[in-house]
């Protein structure tokens, strides 16, 4: 299991559309992903509970990842995390 806190920088931050371009990567791993703000922890393969947390531009969250592929799966939600 992985754990990396991350600074979300996109414009809009974790809502619509790059919500749901967030769900569909992490989708495309074998891993568990979560997501941890405020101490609620949800899946982050679901998009009703991403957009539950309402995480803006500048907020710190918790990716936690576990399975055999979660270095990628670091690598590349971080990445697209990091756009603008």
């Amino acid at each position: 299991m992985k754990e990396q806190t991350i600074v979300i920088d996109l414009d809009t931050g974790l809502q619509a559309r790059p919500a749901a371009q967030f769900v569909q990567l992490a989708n495309r791993y074998s891993s568990d992903v979560f997501i941890e703000k405020d101490q609620k922890r949800i899946n982050a393969k679901s998009i009703m509970g991403l957009m539950s947390l309402a995480v803006g531009q500048g907020e710190e969250v918790k990716l936690i990842v576990d399975g055999s592929d979660e270095e990628e799966v670091i690598k590349q939600l971080t990445e697209f995390v990091k756009q603008t």
